[in-house]
């Protein structure tokens, strides 16, 4: 049972209980925390300047280079592929689960993982028609739950469907901490990693205490979305993590009646930020009825419709995604 504020929150008895406790490691945590708060007095002090000086500049990498974690591999992944966005509702969870599939359909001998980061809102379990407790290992690790060939964790395998996770960022980075650290990944040559939105605490603490090779940035093609994908491409330049490119969702609707062809959401807004940014587009997803249902049924429209355009569009972008990664550590 935990006590947050005026917030009481009570997890279920699951066998990967233990996952919930309070962290042994709170001192690190909080001084982990305190140093970030230190990055951001410091961006704060850059912009309010107008211009970074070599003093701030300095102090800046005095910080990072003192006390944030230590960069340590994930026990048995090669790589690890972030999808990010800076705003929610763009399709990112989506994204994710179908790149996750899309990798395994191009290369069948690789092994994939999907980690669901999205503390607050955990996607993967829904869409990957995924249910039950991780089982624990003789080292005491977590067992993914495996479907579609997938081996997958989230945190809302730990918690009931419609229990709201009423936390605080010292908790929530605990839990990104264990979900990294304390599962049995097995050998994985990929681990995609469903970000939450946004540009915060779990994306900084999963930035600083992993080496990833890449970040793919998904936002629809709409400018109030584009903005934030911006600062989310930004924020990972600023961690030293590699932006492997744009994927533009839900880029053009076809009447299946008539076939006429409607942006939605504007068009080709993604490609001009990629121009600003100076990244590529790795794909259009279009927006489409059977993606939607796919996932709300959890049969991934990669899975449930190999052959349909959709997928095609996704294996285009995971394709897109290998070309740019870097060679895999020996």
């Amino acid at each position: 049972m935990f006590l947050m504020g005026s917030a009481l929150w009570r997890p279920r008895e699951t066998s990967a209980a233990g996952f919930l406790a309070f962290p042994r490691g709170l001192a690190e945590v909080q001084r982990c925390t305190g140093l970030l708060c230190s990055m951001r007095v410091c961006d704060a002090r850059c912009s309010l300047s107008g211009a970074e000086s070599e003093t701030l500049k300095q102090r800046r990498t005095q910080v990072m280079s003192r006390g944030l974690p230590k960069q340590k591999p994930i026990e048995g992944v090669k790589q690890v592929i972030v999808v990010a966005s800076g705003k929610g509702g763009v399709g990112k969870s989506t994204t994710a689960v179908n790149l996750a599939l899309a990798l395994a359909v191009n290369d069948s001998s690789k092994a994939i993982g999907l980690l669901d980061a999205d503390v607050y809102g955990p996607s993967i379990p829904k869409m990957m028609n995924l249910k039950g407790n991780p089982e624990l290992a003789q080292n005491n690790l977590m067992r993914p739950l495996l479907n579609y060939g997938i081996a997958c964790m989230s945190m809302g395998f730990l918690v009931e469907e419609t229990a709201p996770v009423v936390w605080r960022g010292l908790m929530v980075m605990s839990a990104i901490e264990r979900l990294l650290r304390q599962v049995d990944w097995g050998q994985l040559d990929y681990l995609v990693v469903d970000m939450p939105p946004g540009t915060g605490d779990v994306q900084l603490s999963v930035s600083q205490n992993i080496p990833i090779s890449g970040a793919v940035i998904v936002s629809t093609p709409q400018d109030i979305a584009l903005i934030d994908a911006h600062k989310g491409a930004e924020m990972f330049r600023k961690v030293h993590v590699p932006v492997l490119g744009l994927v533009q969702n839900m880029s053009v609707f076809q009447c299946p009646k008539c076939k006429h062809k409607t942006h939605i959401f504007g068009a080709d807004g993604a490609r001009r930020l990629a121009q600003t940014l100076d990244l590529d587009v790795l794909g259009d997803i279009p927006l489409h009825l059977s993606i939607r249902e796919a996932s709300d049924t959890g049969l991934p429209v990669v899975f449930s419709k190999p052959e349909s355009d959709e997928t095609k569009a996704y294996l285009r972008v995971a394709a897109e995604v290998v070309r740019r990664l870097p060679l895999p550590p020996e």
